[in-house]
């Protein structure tokens, strides 16, 4: 990360495509599903760094969708939810041993396609989303160990107690990142494009307000970490569409901004 440049890679040789879904397991990457101008797509694609080559993997079995959500956990990658002319919640994990995949058991509580996913010690976590045009408020974790979905605290301000009376947290399309055992969600839109950004305590269930997204508002982002730092990088707002990248140390930046 020091070194601030980019390096181009070997092009996905599958279909151009959009609102796609991505994740990695034992160093590669593996992308899948999204929707090319006319169709749901369910292939599925894996990325070796060390060879830079991209080889086609056993198809996604659910129904080719976009707006999916997918996380790693483990030697196993999982993709859920969506939207392919309805909305979904149906779950999926891979196994890249045996290039297969099986279902597993659905998140619960509602359907949803624009979903955030983030990864704390082996346990994963969904979040936002929409279902029939409502943002839906709903928070879920996933033990991969017992194939089990557990409810945690709304993102919205859903309780009588005051810790969720701020609470601004649900949209479709934000990005999430983990830093030093925390969470950080920002970008997205709920009406309109997002910069406020939110730290998540997994061990107290709860959610901060912290240091907005410094350029301008977004949806459609991406963003990843390399464990200290945050990145989020293009998007768009709009017709408007973003090539630029933006960097979070949490030790350094102010109340307002990074």
């Amino acid at each position: 990360m020091e070194q601030d440049f980019w390096t181009q890679k070997a092009s996905m040789p599958g279909t151009a495509r959009n609102s796609a879904v991505a994740f990695t397991v034992n160093g590669k990457g593996y992308l899948g599903t999204g929707y090319d101008g006319e169709n749901y797509l369910k292939d599925f694609w894996e990325y070796d760094p060390t060879s830079n080559q991209w080889t086609q993997q056993a198809d996604y079995p659910g129904s080719g969708r976009y707006g999916a959500v997918a996380f790693g956990v483990g030697n196993k990658g999982y993709i859920g939810c969506g939207y392919d002319g309805n909305y979904l919640k149906d779950f999926y994990a891979f196994n890249p041993a045996s290039n297969s995949w099986e279902q597993i058991v659905s998140i619960g509580g509602s359907k949803r396609m624009g979903a955030t996913s983030f990864v704390i010690d082996n346990v994963a976590y969904v979040l936002c989303g929409q279902n029939n045009g409502e943002y839906v408020d709903d928070f879920w974790k996933y033990d991969a160990q017992s194939g089990q979905w557990t409810q945690l605290r709304d993102i919205a301000d859903t309780s009588d107690d005051d810790y969720d009376d701020e609470y601004s947290i649900v949209r479709t399309n934000g990005v999430a990142f983990v830093i030093d055992g925390a969470a950080y969600l920002s970008c997205g839109e709920s009406g309109s494009v997002r910069s406020d950004s939110w730290k998540y305590y997994p061990t107290t269930d709860l959610w901060e307000n912290v240091a907005k997204f410094k350029g301008t508002a977004r949806t459609a982002t991406v963003s990843f970490s390399n464990g200290e730092r945050g990145y989020v990088t293009t998007g768009k707002s709009s017709t408007y569409r973003f090539d630029d990248i933006w960097e979070l140390h949490p030790y350094e930046y102010d109340d307002d901004e990074y």
